[in-house]
């Protein structure tokens, strides 16, 4: 079973840890998180981030970055190997909680199960009422310009 490490600018990483012991509070010591604030330099980063990748490396461990490209997934990247510990850019809640459900899995197969749990959380909600609920104003409606005259 993989351990999970986010990398995000602060305070991202703490609040998604935050979400996801509230979920899956067993899987806590599975997954930590590194703030990365605007006055950190990358080798304070990486130091920070080396630390805690050891703590949740079973050998096995997915990285989790909020923005490609962006200081936190260029150092996670400079930490994976692409065998033993993969790096996935743009967490996201359905993503980390797809992760811990099936954290199991192998660090293939859970890379996999993150990106489409990335994906498939991604969606439009619907902005207007369902078509099946129709309006029906209560019996001390003040708006009377829903009453048919």
């Amino acid at each position: 079973m993989p351990g999970l490490l986010i990398i995000a600018h602060a305070p991202l990483a703490s609040s998604l840890k935050s979400v996801a012991n509230h979920a899956y509070p067993d899987r806590a010591s599975w997954l930590e998180a590194l703030d990365v604030s605007p006055d950190m330099s990358p080798e304070q980063i990486e130091a920070r981030a080396r630390e805690l990748l050891a703590r949740v490396r079973r050998p096995e461990a997915l990285i989790f970055t909020d923005v490609f490209g962006a200081t936190p997934c260029n150092v996670a990247q400079r930490l994976a190997d692409g065998v033993q510990v993969k790096v996935v850019a743009g967490v996201n809640v359905p993503m980390l909680w797809r992760s811990l459900c099936y954290a199991d899995e192998s660090l293939d197969a859970l890379v996999a199960r993150a990106v489409s749990g990335a994906t498939q959380g991604v969606m439009q909600v619907a902005t207007s009422r369902p078509q099946n609920q129709t309006f029906k104003p209560g019996a001390n409606d003040q708006d009377h310009r829903h009453h048919q005259q």
